[in-house]
């Protein structure tokens, strides 16, 4: 994938832009399982995936709960964390192999004073949106299933139904049980 394929849903930019974006960004690979962000840890860096998902999780003692699933052709970042520049209260681990594109703040910033086209990058800090609405808008389970399946598609093809249910805040009987009306009905 292009820089220019990766910065299309941010904005339009020249090839010079292209080509400081390239050499300020590292591609990076992970194996299924390996983290990317330690809980505790400041976030520092925001991520574009080439391919693979992530899964961002709070843990107590036995129990994850599912903050973010993320998908190839997404940014991903601890948003909090990295906005505030304060420790993470969530890990981000590989779900399953994956290549990332990584764009340090640092990085980032220095291509913002290089070139104003990079202001437009600020588009991919409106990601969180999904899950404000998610649960902002006091949903029914079917409407929280249905919004996510057309927010994220892949989403239902790559988790399994226990993840999904944990991002979606329901049970898994619960999803299985809309899953299963959406094919009668």
């Amino acid at each position: 994938m292009s820089a220019q394929e990766i910065l299309a849903s941010a904005g339009s930019f020249s090839t010079h832009d292209l080509l400081l974006f390239e050499e300020k960004t590292l591609r990076k690979v992970f194996k299924k399982n390996d983290t990317i962000l330690l809980r505790g840890e400041i976030c520092q860096s925001v991520y574009f995936i080439l391919y693979g998902s992530f899964v961002q999780f709070q843990s107590n003692d036995a129990t994850e709960t599912i903050i973010d699933l993320h998908l190839p052709k997404e940014w991903m970042y601890n948003h909090p964390s990295l906005i505030e520049q304060k420790p993470s209260g969530t890990t981000i681990k590989a779900f399953e192999d994956a290549e990332v594109i990584e764009l340090s703040l640092s990085n980032l910033h220095e291509l913002i004073a290089r070139s104003p086209a990079f202001l437009s990058l600020g588009r991919i800090f409106g990601q969180a949106n999904h899950r404000t609405y998610l649960f902002d808008n006091a949903l029914n389970p079917a409407q929280k299933y249905n919004y996510i399946k057309n927010a994220k598609p892949l989403i239902v093809q790559v988790f399994p139904v226990k993840m999904i249910a944990s991002y979606l805040k329901i049970t898994p009987e619960t999803l299985s049980r809309v899953r299963a009306n959406r094919y009668i009905s």
